[in-house]
């Protein structure tokens, strides 16, 4: 991976946790608001399978919100709430931008695609995926967010520009017979001393 893509995977990554700290939780600060060394590890390794031109185009997504005054991840903490907090969500929603019905759209067939690599990579690592999320929005509770509705919270936060411009991408990882899900979870085994997702997936 060259270096120009990984100081802009960086560059994200370090946005993100700016945006992070300034997220207030009713309980309180939550303990991985001071976990900097797993933030970026997750969020790093979920960037590394992009091309490069997608990374340069979410972090000017970023720093546009920046110049907005948006927070990202704030927005996509509420946009979980839907479904794990309803009654709350209702109460915020109004303050939330407008999401569109086709970018909703867009949004849910991205989504489609994730959950067939999810499945995959829980049956092929049954032990890495228990150590996860839930895989599926009907799984949510109050205090579980599925990986399903936490990508739905993120994608939702994103201009229409930047999830047609990734849709494009999965559809082209899905038609090459790349599991993006197997090839994220491969760079964050790397990170915690695994050479690969088998040895991981046995040493759990």
């Amino acid at each position: 991976m060259d270096n120009e893509k990984l100081t802009l995977i960086e560059e994200v990554v370090k946005r993100e946790w700016d945006m992070f700290q300034l997220v207030h939780n009713e309980g309180g600060r939550a303990s991985c608001q001071d976990d900097w060394p797993t933030f970026h590890i997750m969020r790093s390794c979920q960037y590394k399978p992009w091309p490069i031109e997608l990374v340069a185009m979410f972090n000017i997504e970023l720093m546009m919100a920046e110049n907005a005054g948006r927070n990202l991840v704030m927005e996509k903490y509420a946009r979980m709430m839907k479904s794990t907090a309803p009654a709350r969500y209702k109460e915020i929603e109004q303050y939330l931008p407008y999401i569109s019905p086709d970018v909703e759209e867009l949004a849910e067939q991205i989504i489609s695609i994730h959950k067939k690599w999810m499945i995959e990579h829980r049956d092929r690592y049954p032990k890495l995926s228990a150590r996860g999320r839930y895989l599926f929005t009907e799984e949510d509770t109050e205090w579980e967010t599925s990986s399903e509705t936490y990508l739905r919270g993120e994608l939702l936060t994103w201009s229409k520009a930047m999830l047609k411009s990734y849709y494009e991408f999965v559809r082209e990882c899905e038609k090459d017979g790349v599991n993006l899900v197997i090839e994220q979870d491969k760079y964050t085994v790397r990170e915690y001393g695994y050479e690969t997702l088998e040895e991981a997936e046995e040493r759990c």
